[in-house]
């Protein structure tokens, strides 16, 4: 099984090595590690021809963010399952894309999805936050703007043919209108697994300022009306609430 990563970045150079490297050091025998830079101005091209060896579609140039970015990526991909890991994120142990691809074997699956470590920026190894998923029911996205965490979110690329990329109106939420639109609408097939997949670092867009947080939460509640399902009215608020647990969980166990 062909698993395809896309790494998207711009400026990326203090981070991008981490993520090179992790890519790189995974077991699994056929990966095709596609990084999509905005045209970056700091080294980060030169990063990927002195520590990429092992990436096989590299593309530089402008764009319109990071859903446009990840789109040049889908259009790259030519694995049997399509999965994204951040410019500043790293894979939680050497067999992460092997766990997915015995997950994946299953025919009767579409995607499947785990949990996600939020750590310090500068030690990789320091748990700051903790992102724990649980098992998909219908409709979940909509009643409380939950989705599975995206850099563990590992498709067949079928799924993106037939249902389409990331939307560009969303600037800070196309990945939960995507998550709306796979699970909530087109029912694809998922299975949550309970292990922790992916070292997040923190920070990130949508979390870069309480403006950014609010804004983000109001593109989640639009990205609900524009499917013509109704919005309970707490929506946001449990939204915003859902995040509090990931503070109270610290785990110590990376695995």
């Amino acid at each position: 099984m062909k698993i395809s990563v896309i790494t998207v970045c711009y400026n990326s150079a203090a981070t991008l090595g981490d993520t090179l490297a992790s890519v790189a050091t995974q077991d699994h025998p056929d990966i095709e590690h596609i990084v999509i830079d905005g045209g970056s101005a700091d080294g980060t091209p030169a990063l990927v021809e002195r520590e990429g060896g092992h990436v096989k579609v590299f593309v530089s140039e402008p764009d319109k963010g990071i859903y446009d970015a990840m789109n040049k990526g889908l259009a790259h991909a030519t694995g049997d399952v399509v999965g994204f890991l951040n410019s500043d994120d790293v894979y939680a142990h050497p067999g992460v894309l092997s766990r997915i691809a015995s997950v994946m074997a299953d025919p009767a699956l579409d995607a499947c999805y785990a949990n996600l470590y939020f750590v310090d920026p500068r030690q990789l190894d320091l748990i700051r936050r903790v992102w724990r998923s649980r098992d998909y029911v219908p409709g979940l996205c909509a009643r409380s703007g939950w989705m599975p965490a995206h850099p563990t979110f590992y498709a067949r690329r079928s799924v993106y043919a037939e249902y389409g990329g990331f939307n560009l109106d969303y600037a800070l939420q196309s990945d939960f209108d995507m998550a709306l639109r796979l699970l909530d609408i087109h029912h694809i097939r998922t299975r949550f697994v309970p292990e922790f997949w992916v070292r997040m670092r923190m920070g990130g867009a949508s979390n870069a300022s309480v403006r950014n947080v609010l804004r983000g939460n109001l593109e989640a509640w639009r990205a609900v009306r524009s499917h013509n399902i109704p919005v309970p009215p707490w929506f946001i608020l449990v939204k915003l609430a859902s995040r509090l647990s990931q503070f109270a969980d610290r785990s110590l166990d990376i695995r």
